[in-house]
């Protein structure tokens, strides 16, 4: 009898992980089709990386954060910048329709210089950078290691210093061995739109969500089988890097702005805004009060007039 029931176990287990990679493929092939490239796919030395380009006049590279993609920034920011900018949207490498670069999550070195080199490709040789979050910490990556192809530099929310609180609890499971081949597969087939929309509350809060975001941002992007395991391993990573990176921000020299809300929960405003002015040389801080970490949506007029002020400062405008 005993034998019988583990056989019987064994056989459901069995039949129950089939539908869980049969629903997360069918809820990846979902999620493409809703939610398709924007732009155009570039071949960067074998990398696959995706961008969006609009509008004429100085190159302005916009770069999303964790969990994102180009819908994050396309969604209002760049079309605005695009009456005066050439603005080029990427997807990070792992996220969107830009491919992973290695099994163990794009370090922020590998980051930078695939995007670098995909901006030359589209003939942006010194683009302002615009980061937001995860993707601020790749825009000071980007000026430290390649200050000959950067004109200035704009940092929203950015994540710039050593922190030390602990990883969340999802990222710990996701990164792992064995949660990204047992857990992983489950998010990807069961995510419902209350989890999505709950998260998007967090990271809006304290402000409201966007009106219209959660429909055009295309988390569901994030939530296939390989975006969720490289967001996962690029997050579990990101403070080691940090600390490896922090040392060299006295080297950077193109015009600098930061831009901030106070009350952001994600990434903290006194450690990597206001230390992070005192560390870049030049830094312009914009201190928004009453504002979460997304600036580049709750305080849009804000991260335009800061990406203005740091061409002007470049001598682009």
């Amino acid at each position: 009898m005993v034998a019988k029931a583990l056989i019987i176990s064994l056989i459901a287990l069995i039949v129950f992980a089939g539908f869980v990679l049969w629903r997360a493929a069918k809820m990846e092939t979902l999620a493409e089709a809703t939610y398709p490239p924007e732009g155009q796919l570039l071949d960067v030395e074998g990398v696959q990386v995706h961008a969006v380009v609009m509008g004429k006049g100085p190159d302005v590279v916009l770069i999303h954060g964790a969990s994102g993609n180009t819908r994050d920034m396309t969604f209002s920011l760049a079309p605005r910048l695009a009456e005066g900018y050439r603005v080029i949207v990427f997807d990070r490498p792992g996220l969107g329709y830009s491919d992973p670069i290695s099994e163990t999550g794009a370090t922020l070195v590998q980051q930078a210089d695939v995007l670098q080199k995909a901006a030359v490709q589209l003939g942006a040789t010194r683009p302002i950078v615009v980061g937001h979050s995860y993707g601020g910490s790749v825009a000071l990556t980007w000026a430290v290691q390649h200050p000959d192809n950067i004109s200035a530099m704009v940092l929203v929310a950015a994540a710039s210093n050593p922190w030390t609180t602990q990883l969340d609890t999802y990222y710990k499971i996701t990164s792992s061995a064995l949660g990204s081949a047992l857990v992983v597969p489950l998010i990807t087939a069961f995510a419902t739109n209350n989890h999505v929309d709950d998260a998007m509350t967090d990271v809006f809060a304290p402000n409201p969500t966007a009106e219209g975001y959660g429909e055009n941002v295309g988390a569901a992007l994030t939530l296939r089988r390989d975006s969720t395991r490289a967001n996962a391993l690029q997050r579990a990573n990101l403070l080691d890097e940090i600390i490896t990176l922090e040392p060299r921000y006295g080297e950077i020299s193109v015009p600098t702005e930061i831009i901030h809300g106070t009350e952001d929960d994600t990434v903290d405003f006194d450690l990597h805004a206001v230390q992070l002015a005192g560390q870049i040389d030049g830094a312009v801080l914009t201190r928004l009060e009453g504002v979460g970490h997304m600036p580049h949506h709750v305080a849009e007029d804000d991260v335009i007039a800061a990406i203005d002020r740091a061409a002007t400062r470049a001598g682009l405008r």
